[in-house]
């Protein structure tokens, strides 16, 4: 084995390395709250990483505090009656799903909720094309997440065969009435567009590949979008030129890194809709009425879930 391929295999195995850590990191993410974690890792002593991607420490400071004006966002909306509406679009593995989980991770689920739609059925099909979105819309108080929205029309629809040239020519004559539409009901509408490169979203593949609790993220759809890249291209260049409106512009998440993508997104939409901090009232906990009568009963041992760990 040459030198120079031996050199390959080993950045490449580095790069695995570092995408499975990512992984790790976002567990902890889920499992440790900000008050643990904070104990962990400390910002003035997190050492910068060597591959010049984000330090941990860096990455969870600021994901924390960011986390924590979303949870003032939140507030201002419901306070606000504010109806808010976030696009997130992109090739396959480009983050989008990530950052959407950082954004929800810490909201009232009841406020801010995620729009995921599946492929149309036979009746949808047979819709106007917008039809099935709308009633995923917010009412006022409400934020909602559309992980893919009705831009699939321009993207995956059309490189995949699944419109004609007529639908798609009818979608861009549609969507910026559409959206503008939107805009005059009151809706704040923000269009996010992640931006993956070829190299990092074969990388991303392939750790799904040798990954078996990721592997079910792969579908024949997502390898098919792979071998068309240049058309997968060329409909994105061609979506955000004819549909970057002044009323509703795209703005583009480099996303190679998915530390930095998630944090310059979450920090880019909490300048997109002014907010003020809401004063909540103070909780006090009532004291537990206990009734000198009450005797619990035991549960009985063969309910119990058994203690393994």
């Amino acid at each position: 084995m040459g030198e120079d391929t031996h050199s390959g295999q080993k950045r490449w195995t580095d790069r695995h390395r570092a995408e499975m850590e990512d992984s790790f990191d976002e567990e902890l993410e889920m499992e440790l709250d900000d008050d643990r974690l904070g104990e962990l890792v400390d910002l003035r002593e997190a050492p910068p990483a060597d591959d010049g991607s984000l330090a941990r420490g860096v990455y969870f400071k600021e994901l924390f505090r960011l986390q924590r004006e979303l949870v003032k966002l939140q507030d201002w909306v419901q306070h606000e009656k504010l109806k808010v509406v976030v696009l997130f679009e992109g090739r396959d593995s480009a983050g989008k799903g990530g950052a959407i989980k950082r954004i929800t991770q810490r909201l009232n689920p009841r406020v801010c909720r995620v729009a995921a739609l599946p492929a149309p059925n036979e009746r949808e099909r047979t819709q106007w094309y917008f039809q099935r979105y709308i009633s995923h819309l917010p009412a006022g108080g409400e934020i909602v997440l559309f992980d893919r929205s009705w831009y699939n029309r321009a993207g995956v629809e059309r490189v995949m065969g699944f419109c004609n040239e007529h639908d798609v020519d009818e979608f861009f004559r549609s969507v910026p009435e559409f959206e503008k539409m939107l805009i005059r009901s009151g809706i704040i509408l923000v269009k996010y567009w992640f931006s993956v490169s070829d190299e990092e979203q074969e990388l991303r593949f392939d750790m799904r590949i040798k990954d078996p609790i990721k592997q079910w993220k792969l579908s024949p759809m997502d390898l098919e979008s792979r071998r068309r890249w240049e058309d997968y291209t060329k409909a994105k260049e061609e979506m955000l030129e004819r549909t970057h409106i002044p009323e509703a512009r795209w703005w583009v998440v480099p996303a190679d890194d998915k530390k930095r993508a998630r944090l310059n997104c979450i920090h880019h939409l909490l300048s997109q809709i002014p907010y003020q901090e809401i004063e909540r009232t103070p909780v006090i906990l009532p004291e537990r009425v206990r009734n000198p009568e009450y005797e619990r009963e035991p549960v009985p041992a063969d309910m119990h879930v058994p203690a393994i760990y």
